[in-house]
């Protein structure tokens, strides 16, 4: 198994201006890899930093320093201090990230939603069609809510959107951000099956799970992110 993206000496502090300027160290010192078909979890309380991690990972936020570098089109690429269309495709072709909500433009149809990652990467219309479908269906989302706008949904209607979107095209590396929550049993094992299925065709996933049932079925290892005065050391729990 191949290393998919590899994290060295990775820190985050927000500098709180409205307050003094305080500094708010939330990540320090991180270091771990994943390599393909692999899980890593993401373990510690509410606050210990594991969204921030997700949303620096994928970009949102500049890291303060540290190295962040993933294998993109089989080449490594070091994507703190990346030029913004480096950074636009990795988010095409290398990296995936399922957030907790799902933020899309206005009255624009749910399956129009769910195929345009196929779409930008140029799948036919039929193709991205019957996958969009395919995926909608097997996350129980009603046949009759195809066309319509996602924005009146159910929370957990429009967090199985958002699976549906994430898992549209195969990802070399997946960012998971409690994509559980608000689900049911039966979805939420399909959202299960869907991430074994993205591991076992190779793909490096990184997610954070609170049900701890759902952290056993797809956890290979998991992170200790608990802050202590030392940096953060990858645990080996399997």
């Amino acid at each position: 198994m191949n290393t998919l993206i590899e994290v060295r000496d990775l820190s985050k502090t927000f500098t709180l201006h409205p307050q003094n300027s305080v500094a708010l160290n939330v990540l320090r010192g991180l270091d771990f890899s994943v390599l393909s078909g692999e899980c890593l979890v993401l373990h510690g309380q509410s606050g210990a930093g594991k969204s921030t991690l997700l949303r620096t990972l994928y970009g949102n936020y500049l890291p303060t320093a540290g190295s962040i570098r993933v294998l993109h089109r089989g080449q490594w690429l070091e994507l703190r201090g990346a030029e913004p269309r480096q950074i636009m495709a990795v988010r095409q072709h290398t990296l995936g990230y399922v957030s907790q909500f799902l933020r899309v433009i206005p009255r624009v149809a749910t399956l129009d939603i769910v195929m345009e990652p196929a779409l930008s990467r140029g799948w036919e219309q039929p193709r991205a069609k019957a996958r969009a479908e395919a995926l909608l269906a097997r996350l129980n989302i009603a046949k009759p809510l195809w066309q319509l706008a996602p924005g009146t949904f159910s929370g957990g209607e429009q967090q199985r959107v958002n699976i549906a979107r994430g898992f549209m095209v195969p990802w070399p590396v997946m960012l998971l951000d409690e994509p559980t929550a608000s689900l049911d049993d039966a979805n939420r094992q399909v959202v299960l099956e869907l991430i074994n299925e993205t591991k076992a065709a190779g793909a490096a996933v990184i997610g954070i799970f609170h049900d701890r049932l759902a952290r056993e079925a797809v956890a290979d290892r998991h992170l200790d992110m608990t802050p202590t005065p030392s940096t953060a050391k990858e645990s080996l729990q399997c």
